[in-house]
């Protein structure tokens, strides 16, 4: 409780603290926000009245020129002064009112009498209105002869038959408006007002501007009034003055003209700031007097602070506890793979005993029967090891380019011995099919045991059906990543299984069946396969319906003209004779044994090292061979992939081969393109390699 009192000491100032921040941050903004569009409303509705009263006098104006030419009106300058004169005298805005003939020679001016020579035939509101009929042009900014900032309004003359005959111009004082933007500011240096042409030309401002540049053309801002919105606001940098604000615009009403009323983001933020420091200072106070009462609080509470540490302690040991328990669950389902595996090993060994006994009673005649008997529970016991190690991941694969359609010739003919009479097996491969990138003995054996499963899945006969196609994933969905794959199902019409059953039976050693009827290790080594061949697997079963097993097999990059058929490999290929010397490194007596008797028996020459450190103190010490055949694992400082880059780096012709039954440093070999063996290996495959150089079978 007083931790919580403690937290809530600390927590509630502080949430109070971040809410107020918030708050009071939007606050401003939405302030800054009114206040710039309050401030361009009263700018605009003085730039409307400045502009409408201008407009009245450039009409009284024509009026009083009527249709005169420039010739009449000199004769009559001195009253044209007057009148001008009068008519502009009385506003603060009004520089001066100018007339000028159709050349752009000034005829009469408001300002000073006589008319001193001065032309405006190549100033910017002259050539607009001498050939643009229509409202009053605003010019750029300029100065009048006595210096005075000023921009001018002018409009045309034309007779009754629409002859040009010059234009009336009036002169505005930018300081005139300026002045009024700062009183509108009131002092604030955050605020800038401004009066801006339709095209972002700087009319007046404050403050006031070191020059009349053009905004930035690219900007929200310009784009905005060259479009001739109504009104808008924008966050900005300003090319005037370079600082972040927020700006606020509205066109004067009839004009083509614009009013801005900007706030400084720099400004609003200091301002902010200032607040939010206060408030933590005052925020700061009690939630350190709360602080220290806690901690005085929880000075006195030291045995109950004990007691807490004791009660941990228990927590410990008891999750300790629960960690054994699962360890020991591991150790158990550890033990019933190894009571399987030496049970079926155990009866292959019965088989392979029985036999050898009969061949010695018989004094090693008429053997033929006992000698394939022991073939044949040697090759279930490869197979077996084989199964086991698929399992585990520990058994290198043979990723080959494979043509399901020539595969599932023979692969169909396993599976109906599997299967038996009573299922009817049903096979729609495409002939478009992708070719696979996997191990057709990997497959193959995937396809027995899947089979396997449905023959035990429909006891009384039915229906068992293999499909294929071609998929793209153009996204992960958490297990199989993105890329072409070839989905080949196997679905029957069995009993299924339940949802718990599902999801467990991928899972090592899980098995639904009596303990005399499987290992648990046949879907295992389906999942294991694909996932090996950078695929996955996945079942999708109803209780009563049937099964469909779902394996993805990732699509060869290699033409499917060139995709191997498991049907043709190797047939017709001969064995030649060769007395080439081998140095054979492999630390089992047993089978560097079998292995020598087999090379001589095709006339190789072969010494036999037990370790790649002796193997290597022998080639240094000069000796030489056609060929070396190590194994990977052995005792000593070297193994043989070690053995296989020094021989490399300093012979790197040499011949040299690897023998293993793991995958463990594969990725190593590979990188230094050896050539591997994978127990056990095909020893025609190992005759070949020595005789004539060819690549090994890798499994």
């Amino acid at each position: 409780m007083l931790q919580l009192i403690l937290a809530g000491a600390i927590a509630v100032p502080l949430i109070c603290l971040l809410l107020f921040t918030y708050l009071d941050h939007e606050r401003r903004f939405d302030d800054a926000n009114d206040a710039t569009d309050r401030l361009a409303r009263v700018a605009e509705e003085q730039a409307v009245k400045v502009f409408d009263l201008n407009s009245v006098i450039q009409a009284q104006v024509v009026d009083v020129l009527n249709n005169d030419d420039g010739t009449a009106i000199r004769q009559k300058q001195k009253e044209l002064y007057e009148r001008l004169n009068k008519l502009g005298g009385g506003y603060p805005q009004v520089s001066a009112i100018s007339v000028f003939d159709a050349d752009g020679a000034l005829l009469v001016t408001s300002r000073i009498f006589p008319a001193p020579p001065f032309s405006v035939a190549n100033r910017e509101d002259f050539v607009h209105a001498r050939e643009l009929e229509g409202p009053a042009y605003i010019s750029h900014s300029t100065h009048a002869p006595d210096g005075e900032s000023v921009f001018c309004t002018t409009v045309a003359r034309m007779d009754a038959h629409g002859k040009f005959l010059g234009v009336v111009t009036i002169a505005l004082r930018r300081r005139y408006f300026s002045t009024f933007y700062r009183e509108l500011q009131n002092g604030n240096p955050a605020l800038a007002l401004g009066l801006f042409r339709s095209d972002a030309h700087v009319l007046a401002r404050f403050p006031a501007q070191a020059d009349n540049k053009i905004q930035n053309p690219a900007s929200e801002f310009a784009h905005a009034l060259g479009e001739g919105q109504a009104y808008g606001q924008f966050q900005l940098i300003s090319s005037i003055d370079g600082l972040e604000k927020y700006v606020s615009f509205r066109k004067v009403a009839g004009y083509p003209l614009y009013v801005s009323a900007g706030m400084s983001i720099a400004a609003i933020r200091s301002a902010w700031l200032q607040d939010v420091l206060l408030a933590s200072l005052i925020a700061l106070v009690p939630s350190i007097i709360s602080s220290l009462l806690v901690f005085f609080s929880l000075r006195q509470l030291a045995t109950e602070q004990a007691a807490w540490e004791r009660w941990q302690a228990e927590v410990a040991m008891r999750m300790s506890a629960e960690a054994s328990s699962r360890q020991l669950q591991r150790m158990s389902a550890l033990g019933n793979l190894i009571a399987n595996v030496a049970h079926d090993f155990n009866n292959l060994l019965m088989v392979v005993t029985a036999n050898m006994t009969l061949i010695k009673r018989r004094h090693f005649s008429d053997i033929r029967r006992e000698i394939d008997a022991i073939e044949t529970s040697v090759q279930g016991g490869e197979a077996l090891g084989r199964r086991l190690l698929s399992v585990a991941r520990k058994r290198p694969l043979k990723r080959e380019s494979i043509d399901l359609n020539d595969w599932i010739i023979t692969a169909r003919v396993l599976v109906n011995a599997a299967v038996g009479a009573r299922i009817n097996v049903q096979v729609n491969l495409p002939p478009d099919l992708w070719c696979v990138l996997c191990d057709a003995t990997e497959l193959e054996s995937a396809a027995l045991n899947l089979a396997t499963n449905a023959r035990d899945a429909i006891p009384s006969g039915g229906l068992l059906v293999i499909r294929a196609q071609n998929i793209s994933m153009t996204t992960t969905d958490g297990l199989l990543p993105a890329g072409e794959y070839v989905l080949l199902s196997f679905t029957d019409n069995g009993v299924g299984m339940s949802e718990a059953v599902r999801q467990r039976a991928f899972e090592p050693l899980f098995t639904t069946k009596s303990q005399d009827a499987g290992t648990g290790l046949g879907l295992s080594q389906v999942l294991s396969t694909c996932e090996q061949s950078g695929g996955s697997a996945r079942i999708d079963s109803t209780v009563g319906k049937g099964t469909t097993v779902r394996l993805y097999l990732p699509k060869s990059r290699q033409p499917a003209t060139l995709c191997k058929s498991p049907t043709t490999e190797h047939l017709g290929s001969e064995i030649v004779p060769s007395t080439r010397s081998v140095l054979l490194v492999e630390d089992n007596e047993g089978v560097a044994a079998g292995i020598q008797a087999v090379l001589e028996t095709f006339g190789c020459l072969v010494q036999h090292q037990l370790t790649a450190d002796a193997a290597y103190a022998a080639l240094e010490s000069g000796e030489k061979f056609d060929v070396i055949l190590s194994d990977v694992q052995m005792p000593g400082n070297l193994n043989g992939i070690d053995l296989a880059t020094r021989v490399r780096a300093k012979w790197p012709a040499q011949q040299f081969g690897l023998m293993t039954g793991y995958t463990d440093e594969m990725a190593r070999a590979r990188a230094m393109r050896l050539k591997v063996f994978a127990k056990p290996f095909d020893i025609e495959a190992l005759a070949r390699f020595v005789s004539l150089g060819e690549p090994p079978l890798e499994v």
